[in-house]
């Protein structure tokens, strides 16, 4: 909210009348029979309207001889900048760590218990502590194979376990074994079919780790080239007719968004795309949400071409709903499969919410 609307003493005052928390970056209010001043949102008893004056800033409200509220720590950082800064640091902590972490070794070191501490992970970086690790330590394995790293120190320097789940766990992360994608996916095998959908053709591709790719296009021809372009050197071979059901429940979910897609995917990113993707698919169907209230929810409200690029490299249409976001204007942006799918895309679901 701009700060305009906060520009008169009466402006003000209705702020801290209704605790409008859109006004806690505007200015601040002391109470001359306390000496405390605070925020416009604080929830203590609200004061005589001629005991009250305002200030630009904290600072400003202590040179006058005030003293900050206790209960809303007007002279600290806004209380969700206190929440991310606190992700932030739990964040570095586990990048330092070589070993996993548990819940409660990361609630201690935060000081806070491990359910609230869960809750604001989760709600600051959209995955959980352990998924973020597993991530984290998948990102690491895939950046030493990709500068050359051996299969083995690349293993252990990224943070796996030794032992008989040492390699399974690696397979799972990459969506192929460590040395196929040393060599650049070379003996992973594909299967693929393609089927109609109400936006065309649909190509549906599985790897041995799930469903690796959801495409949309006109024709058969354009599909193909789609797939090989996304695995280049992957063999990829038409699916025989056990593929029927793994199309079925595609094409119902195409159908019917708000449905949850009951196989297993074969998601391959970095950890901030793999971030950016969960908090797609729990964007409801019918709805739509920005680019910056993306990257916001994600707890990063600066990397918005990040956030972008992100859903550019989606793999998986509709199954991982990029089409959902637009620009902050409202205005539809682009897809990578083409704008007028996605405007179609959204009037669909918007027909089955009504």
């Amino acid at each position: 909210m701009k700060q305009s609307i906060y520009h008169t003493e009466d402006a003000r005052w209705q702020a801290v009348e209704t605790r409008d928390a859109n006004a806690d970056e505007q200015f601040v209010f002391g109470v001359i029979t306390t000496g405390i001043f605070c925020r416009p949102s604080c929830r203590a008893r609200h004061p005589l309207r001629q005991n009250v004056r305002f200030y630009q800033s904290a600072d400003a409200a202590q040179a006058a001889g005030f003293r900050p509220c206790k209960r809303c720590q007007p002279d600290k950082a806004p209380l969700h900048q206190q929440r991310v800064e606190r992700i932030r640091k739990a964040c570095a902590v586990l990048d330092a760590s070589e070993q996993s972490l548990t819940l409660d070794a990361l609630a201690q070191e935060m000081a806070i218990s491990p359910y609230h501490f869960h809750r604001l992970f989760k709600s600051v970086t959209g995955m959980t502590p352990k998924a973020w690790q597993t991530a984290r330590r998948n990102q690491r394995l895939r950046d030493a194979l990709t500068h050359g790293e051996a299969v083995t120190p690349a293993l252990y320097q990224a943070g796996f376990g030794s032992g008989s789940s040492f390699y399974r766990d690696a397979d799972a992360a990459l969506g192929m074994t460590a040395k196929q994608f040393r060599s650049g996916g070379k003996q992973l095998s594909l299967r693929y079919a393609m089927v109609d959908c109400h936006v065309g053709r649909c190509l549906v591709a599985q790897s041995p780790r799930g469903i690796c790719a959801v495409l949309l296009g006109d024709d058969d021809a354009e599909l193909e080239a789609q797939l090989a372009g996304l695995f280049p050197l992957a063999e990829r071979r038409p699916a025989q007719d056990d593929f029927s059901d793994i199309l079925e429940k595609v094409v119902a979910c195409i159908r019917a968004p708000d449905t949850r897609l009951d196989l297993p995917l074969d998601f391959q990113g970095t950890l901030f795309q793999q971030q950016v993707w969960e908090a797609l698919r729990a964007i409801p169907s019918g709805e739509t949400i920005s680019y910056q209230a993306l990257a916001a929810k994600v707890g990063k409200p600066n990397a918005v071409r990040a956030v972008a690029s992100a859903c550019g490299a989606n793999r998986l249409a509709i199954i991982v709903p990029c089409h959902r976001v637009i620009r902050r204007d409202g205005q539809l942006s682009g897809y990578r499969w083409g704008v007028a799918r996605k405007a179609a895309l959204l009037q669909h679901e918007a027909k089955k919410e009504t």
